[in-house]
């Protein structure tokens, strides 16, 4: 199916957010075009009339996002100290219509014009972040965070059906590092396979690291009810040992024994726990044995 882009305009841009580590949420899209098979955010088609089947053939394209963060900064500039600012939370601010909108590197550039002085953090899966590099590096506080589940090719091609591959992201974790960037990568989510090939894991973290970050974010598999039709697709054709960890990967004793392997494997590999914690999501299985 062809990719479906809608052009709208939006009555705001700068949103609240739950995000713990943020003020405000900024998120240029509605929609995204990577067609991610676990991704949580096929709940924001309800807001613009599509299904959650239907997540990955559209992006609206919120046309006015520029010219709404130039008027609404102020609000921010006001505060002290300046709120910290998450770009973006339900969609990738550097799909591929990035290339012909431009709306992340418009807000970008605001950012940078006012001088703005709290924490600005974009999170992608896109090499086309360094499209931006050196509005980057005119705002003080800027952070990139590049979301990397696997170093595997084949598997992100088949989980991140239209997202830019492995070590293509991992190519641009090093040049965003080189650049003086602040940069972290998230594992999110941790993806169940590195449960039996405890290997994958090393191998992720020691390309994280050689790449030069030094934090990573880790969120085990989030499963809400929407999400599994997809992840069922995927699952449908892997060997039953693959099918059998994904059943179980939203258990307490899943968690339970990944947790020190994972913290080990930080350790090993010289990087460290952002926050401190591996998020988890509350889930179905979780409300189940907890009544």
């Amino acid at each position: 199916m062809a990719l479906q882009i809608h052009e709208t305009t939006a009555k705001s841009i700068i949103g609240s957010t739950k995000v713990p580590s943020a003020d405000y949420v900024i998120n240029p899209y509605t929609g995204c075009q990577f067609a991610c098979m676990y991704c949580f955010a096929s709940f924001m088609g309800r807001f613009v009339g599509e299904s959650n089947g239907n997540w990955g053939n559209y992006v609206y394209v919120k046309t006015n996002a520029v010219e709404l963060m130039e008027k609404q900064i102020h609000r921010l500039l006001k505060k002290d100290p300046h709120p910290r600012i998450a770009i973006s939370t339900v969609t990738d601010p550097y799909q591929g219509v990035e290339r012909k909108y431009r709306l992340t590197r418009g807000i970008l550039k605001v950012f940078a014009e006012h001088d703005y002085q709290g924490r600005v953090s974009i999170l992608t899966k896109s090499p086309n972040v360094l499209d931006d590099l050196e509005t980057l590096k005119q705002i003080k506080y800027a952070e990139v965070g590049l979301s990397i589940t696997t170093s595997d090719d084949m598997l992100s091609r088949q989980l991140d059906a239209m997202a830019p591959l492995a070590h293509a992201r991992l190519e641009a974790l090093r040049k965003l590092t080189d650049a003086g960037i602040k940069s972290y990568v998230f594992v999110g989510p941790f993806l169940p396979h590195m449960y039996l090939r405890p290997e994958l894991i090393d191998e992720l973290f020691a390309g994280i690291r050689a790449a030069g970050a030094t934090e990573i974010k880790v969120e085990y598999l989030n499963l809400p009810s929407y999400v599994r039709p997809r992840l069922r697709e995927f699952l449908k054709d892997q060997p039953a040992d693959i099918q059998a960890v994904y059943a179980n990967s939203q258990k307490f004793e899943y968690r339970d024994t990944l947790e020190p392997v994972i913290r080990e494997a930080l350790a090993n590999n010289g990087l460290e726990l952002r926050f401190n914690e591996i998020v988890h999501h509350v889930s179905d299985q979780d409300l189940k044995e907890t009544s």
